[in-house]
């Protein structure tokens, strides 16, 4: 365990203590946000980033040593440990290490190499091996034995060259070298399969594709991946060479284990099992390794940004309480209506039909404006999906036709809401509505506040991933999951009006407790402090210390319930305003008062300094929610589809998803654009969430439109015109970079629009 724990230390640039006493908390059944918030003084002030990372290192490095104890144990069965080997993996630091050095000693099925040796062929591979100067056909005369099938001197030959390719592609340190030496060199290619061309036309980038295998970005990976796994691709890792005199793997084989052409008897024979150990055993091994590590750090970087994306839609500014009107829009089915209170309740709903093909605007019109004046409607949520920007012409003009109404209209992202509609939750939810209405109800949601609906789907349905669903499942599902309880948690949850979906998502709580606490509600009325969460089933001491900091209570009998100070410290706050003379209520909001206290004469031998200074930055505002203010994009009247576009065209738009090749923008048209990296910023762009994040609002380009791909580019950067393509973009990036770092001489004179074109030429024709 030591020893884990200085790994992760050193991996995530901490001390060892604080890695153990994350790891003893941890195994005691705390949650990552609960120790972050409020087990600072225990963990030095890890904070969740720091503690998710711990936590998933410490599952795989356990996994190791509990895989390394199982290899100790398999080889000492066999009689087969040497002190030497047990160093080597004990010293193992990587899975694939361990399965390198196990690889000779694995049980497996009779092979090649094992027959051969059973047949008593092993002292000729050795004498060869050892003594090139050997006539291997003479030799091999000495092995014929009809009996043990080997019927003549080349199939004793063959047995021989099987047992040494077994043994030279099961040396560790030789695998180890080569695949080092690959890691580095080795070029990615794919290709189209004969007669896939027209099928395969949208992986038309990959039909003759190079490019180097530690450069390959995750999303050309996945697609190329994707293409191979629907049959269009082939997908291949070598080493490209010119080289006359073998592959460059055959030669470190062969040197490795010190065999070279010296003109000798057997030195031909020897050279022919290094190849066929290259080609046979060791190419195609190493090469379904390096295709899975690929794999695997494409989809780490792929559920990274799915990950990444979600945090920000879920922490994307709220609406507020305010009644709201939801709008599912649709065409020959008409216009869902749902309309919800300042908490989310329904109050009524129904369906209009202002769109093609029936026009009832009149109807829809006189619909609208009761609904308004009934129910106070202070915004009205449009979905994002077909017949939006109809519906959203029409809700426009409604409003100037009728200026007593002071509703806002906002287009909502409806990813997911057709997902949650025919949910088994909504089901529950709302038993005896139609899936269209809870899918209207579900915008209104979402938009008053959409950390509190989006928990209500399953994250892998919200639709912000970079190939999603080529991904491990149960990887993304696991980072998702975090990403979501860590944003919960960050926000607080009110106990009186949250869902069972949002209060399952709390530190500590999970999905039966969730349901009880929302039955208790039912029966009892609202919860008047947080100790009397206690009362409800299965909610035990442990669950409490783990949720209550998350949980508010609004106009509870402790003003301290609506703040995210844990219960465990209100002996602290207590003691202040003891000290102050004055009553809890008092020290809420009152910076002045709070600015009195002197945080180190509250510190003792369980609330260290970090608790303290939290303590009072949430008495100054109890309860501050960390997410922005609340913003719209405005749609570009007139613009509704792809034919309205127009190059050069500048619009507002949302970012819908930031992937590692750029931005998509919703700028109203059905169709998102794509900002592409080279087109977010007139500074160069490594990562493109260093310039946007999902949900912001902003200001593009219509640089091309290609309708019948349904495909838009966009820019950033309202100096770039139409026809200019990404590589140009970038080459133009590097250029200006280098002017800016390099002195300019006396003889540099302006490029001529010739050496730029080749320049671009070039840059197209680079992988």
């Amino acid at each position: 365990m030591e020893k884990i724990q200085h790994q992760i230390a050193t991996e995530i640039n901490v001390k060892p203590a604080q890695v153990a006493a994350a790891i003893q908390l941890l195994d005691e059944g705390s949650t990552v946000p609960f120790i972050s918030r409020y087990r600072k003084e225990v963990t030095g002030g890890l904070d969740d980033t720091q503690l998710r990372t711990l936590e998933e290192r410490l599952g795989y490095l356990r996994e190791l040593e509990e895989r390394r104890s199982t290899i100790l144990s398999s080889i000492e069965e066999q009689g087969k440990l040497t002190p030497e080997l047990q160093q080597a993996i004990l010293g193992a630091d990587t899975k694939t290490r361990l399965e390198d050095l196990y690889l000779p000693y694995k049980p497996k099925r009779r092979t090649k190499g094992q027959i051969a040796i059973e047949a008593g062929l092993e002292p000729l591979a050795d004498a060869l091996f050892n003594d090139p100067g050997l006539d291997p056909e003479q030799l091999a005369q000495d092995y014929i034995n009809a009996e043990l099938g080997v019927a003549d001197s080349k199939a004793a030959l063959d047995g021989a060259k099987y047992i040494l390719m077994e043994r030279f592609s099961e040396d560790a340190d030789l695998v180890g070298q080569l695949r080092r030496y690959l890691k580095d060199e080795a070029t990615l290619s794919a290709a189209v399969l004969t007669g896939k061309e027209q099928e395969g036309e949208k992986f038309r980038d990959y039909f003759e594709h190079n490019e180097p295998l530690n450069k390959t970005p995750s999303h050309r990976a996945l697609a190329m991946f994707r293409g191979r796994r629907e049959g269009i691709l082939s997908v291949k890792v070598d080493v490209t060479t010119e080289a006359t005199d073998g592959h460059p793997c055959e030669t470190m084989i062969a040197r490795h284990l010190g065999i070279e052409n010296q003109g000798r008897s057997a030195d031909a024979w020897l050279a022919e099992v290094v190849r066929w150990t290259w080609k046979i055993k060791l190419h195609v091994h190493l090469e379904n390794d390096l295709l899975a590590e690929l794999r695997d750090r494409a989809e780490a970087d792929a559920i990274t940004v799915f990950a990444t994306n979600l945090k920000d839609l879920l922490l994307a500014a709220p609406a507020g309480q305010k009644a709201t009107i939801g709008l599912d829009p649709g065409l020959r089915t008409g216009v869902k209506v749902a309309v919800v209170d300042n908490t989310g309740k329904v109050l009524d709903h129904g369906a209009i039909f202002p769109t093609p093909p029936q026009n009832k605007i009149r109807e829809a019109e006189a619909t609208l404006v009761k609904l308004c004046q009934a129910h106070n409607v202070s915004l009205i949520a449009i979905g994002n999906g077909t017949a939006s920007r109809e519906t959203e012409r029409f809700v426009k003009d409604v409003l100037k036709d009728h200026p007593q109404l002071s509703a806002q209209p906002v287009v909502v992202n409806e990813s997911g809401a057709s997902v949650y509609s025919a949910s088994e939750f909504a089901a529950r939810e709302f038993p005896n509505l139609d899936v269209t209405i809870r899918g209207a109800i579900s915008i209104a949601r979402r938009l008053q506040d959409p950390l509190a609906e989006l928990v209500k789907i399953d994250p892998k349905a919200i639709g912000v991933g970079q190939y999603q669903h080529d991904v491990s499942q149960v990887e993304l599902s696991r980072s998702l999951n975090a990403v979501v309880e860590d944003c919960v948690n960050a926000v607080g949850v009110e106990v009186n009006t949250a869902s069972a979906a949002l209060l399952n998502r709390v530190a500590g709580l999970n999905q039966t407790i969730a349901d009880n606490i929302v039955a208790f509600r039912d029966e009892n009325g609202p919860f008047q402090s947080r100790a009397a969460l206690k009362k409800v089933p299965r909610l035990g001491e442990k669950t409490f210390e783990q949720a209550a900091g998350f949980l508010r209570i609004a106009n509870g009998d402790n003003p301290l319930d609506a703040s995210a100070v844990h219960p465990e410290s209100y002996s602290v706050v207590a003691k202040m305003a003891s000290d102050l003379e004055k009553p809890i209520q008092s020290l809420v909001g009152d910076s002045s008062l709070l600015r009195a206290i002197k945080p180190q004469n509250y510190v003792n031998e369980r609330f260290g300094l970090p608790t303290i200074t939290d303590i009072l930055k949430e008495l100054d505002k109890p309860g501050r929610d960390p997410r922005p203010e609340f913003k719209t994009a405005t749609f570009k009247d007139g613009v509704e589809t792809l034919k309205d576009l127009e190059l050069g065209m500048v619009l507002e738009g949302t970012v819908t998803n930031v992937t590692n090749f750029g931005a998509f923008v919703d700028i109203g048209v059905h169709q998102d654009g794509l900002v592409h990296i080279s087109a977010l910023a007139e500074k160069f762009v490594k990562d493109p969430r260093e310039v946007v994040k999902t949900g912001d609002i902003v200001k593009v380009k219509v640089l091309e439109v290609d309708i019948p791909r349904k495909r838009i580019a966009l820019s950033m950067r309202m100096g770039d015109e139409p026809g200019q393509t990404a590589p140009q973009r970038e080459n133009r990036d590097k250029n200006r970079n280098q002017k800016k770092t390099q002195p300019q001489r006396k003889q540099d004179a302006p490029a001529k629009t010739g050496t730029l074109g080749a320049l671009f030429a070039e840059a197209l024709k680079k992988p």
